[in-house]
């Protein structure tokens, strides 16, 4: 499910909807949303910005990337100077100004294309921007990313939830 070419969309919103819109946000469709939206479209996003997501800096963040990847002094220098945290591209504000301005389309398509060549990393459309923003994003706050919902209780599959509130249900696409 995630190679499916539609999980690629995101990269093209500033392609495909007018000049005119200049901020989106993003959802996944295994989403419900259970606040005001607004709440999220009003999120400052400070500096340079591009998107914001809620972040997850616990998380092990090498395991998105390849043997390879890692060690390859050229590719996982990218993260150079950089403290990336996986963030889920499933819930993002997207400032699309700065995202056209900024040629991150191309940027993204620059990793597919690498990844096409040579495997540098798993699971489909995260990597690609993991590699372009980590480090870089606008951290929202959890409760607008209730995520890992529809887990395996009897395998233990489970994500702990967030303590709340919550603004957003966010399920895994199992159970």
């Amino acid at each position: 499910a995630l190679e499916n070419p539609l999980n690629y969309a995101r990269n093209y919103l500033g392609d495909i909807l007018d000049r005119c819109v200049d901020r989106v946000i993003y959802l996944d469709s295994d989403i419900i949303v259970v606040d005001d939206i607004s709440k999220l479209w009003n999120t400052t996003l400070t500096n340079s910005r591009i998107i914001g997501a809620p972040e997850y800096c616990h998380a092990n963040f090498t395991k998105y990337f390849t043997t390879g990847f890692w060690s390859d002094p050229g590719l996982s220098g990218s993260f150079s100077g950089r403290k990336p945290c996986y963030f889920n591209t499933g819930v993002m504000v997207m400032d699309l100004v700065k995202w056209r301005e900024g040629d991150y389309r191309e940027k993204i398509e620059t990793w597919m294309q690498l990844q096409k060549k040579r495997r540098i990393y798993d699971l489909g459309s995260l990597p690609p921007f993991l590699l372009v923003f980590g480090g870089d994003v606008e951290a929202i706050d959890h409760r607008w990313n209730q995520h890992g919902l529809g887990g395996d209780n009897v395998r233990g599959s489970c994500r702990s939830l967030h303590k709340g509130p919550v603004s957003l249900l966010h399920w895994s696409g199992k159970g």
